[in-house]
């Protein structure tokens, strides 16, 4: 395999990489963790102060130690000096003169370490500061991250194009669709069942011309309910009644007979 193509691959890679990184990565995540290291060099920084000012404190105790003993050197040289001990004298002076140069060299150092936790002090300041309006910041952004994030998946919902809307109407859709199958297979159903074309098993349904019959002899009934009521709204007189119930009878008897034909003996 080329150069070439092993280059490309890895540029495909790599922008691939960086961008399943880029949809994964939550902005509000990094700055937590940007903070929380931030916290964690500050505390760095006061545990440096604190041992700086532990090791001039106790230099100032060493300090105030020898100097102790400086001043009692001193004290006994005077003391020898008067009793005519000139030799106990100039022993005390010399190692006071020796003590005091341990002084000389611990006062420097004091007043390095006393630079350095100044310096440590106003830097863990700075960065206490720097650290709050981060923290205040970060806040900021997250909120407004938070909100904007919020304010796309609404808009996202109103507008149907996230992927929950999406599945969403999809599935209304398939509903709609079978639901319409449904209603034209049965009124297919009815249609065929109407014209005779399909037997009804349960022998409940009723032919064309049977329906018809019953359609034309209901209505003659109605008919004939009407005429009365008119008769006796109107006090019309018996023969109008009569005529009405001749009028049934008529009716009765041109109705078709259910026994078949009759035939006459002979």
């Amino acid at each position: 395999m080329s150069d070439g193509v092993m280059k490309r691959m890895g540029m495909i890679f790599r922008a691939k990489a960086n961008k399943a990184l880029d949809r994964a990565e939550d902005p509000r995540e990094t700055l937590d963790y940007s903070y929380q290291k931030q916290l964690e060099l500050l505390q760095k920084v006061r545990r440096g102060v604190a041992d700086v000012a532990t090791s001039r404190k106790r230099l100032e105790l060493q300090l105030n130690q020898l100097q102790g003993q400086s001043a009692k050197l001193e004290d006994q040289g005077r003391k020898a000096l008067a009793l005519g001990r000139e030799d106990l004298a100039r022993e005390a002076l010399t190692r006071r003169s020796a003590l005091q140069q341990q002084v000389t060299d611990l006062e420097a150092q004091h007043q390095t370490l006393q630079g350095e936790e100044e310096k440590l002090t106003l830097a863990s300041q700075r960065l206490q500061a720097k650290v709050d309006a981060f923290r205040t910041k970060k806040e900021t952004i997250k909120a407004t991250y938070t909100a904007a994030q919020a304010q796309t998946r609404i808009g996202e919902a109103f507008s149907g194009i996230s992927e929950e809307m999406g599945d969403v109407g999809m599935a209304i859709q398939r509903a709609e669709d079978k639901t319409a199958q449904l209603q034209a297979r049965a009124g297919a159903i009815d249609e065929l069942m109407a014209s005779g074309a399909l037997d009804d098993p349960s022998g409940m349904a009723k032919d064309d011309i049977t329906a018809e019959l019953d359609r034309l002899s209901g209505g003659s009934d109605v008919e004939l309910e009407l005429q009365r009521m008119k008769a006796e709204l109107s006090g019309g007189s018996s023969a109008g009644q009569q005529a009405i119930e001749s009028g049934q009878n008529g009716a009765a008897q041109s109705s078709p007979q259910q026994d078949g034909p009759r035939f006459d003996k002979q």
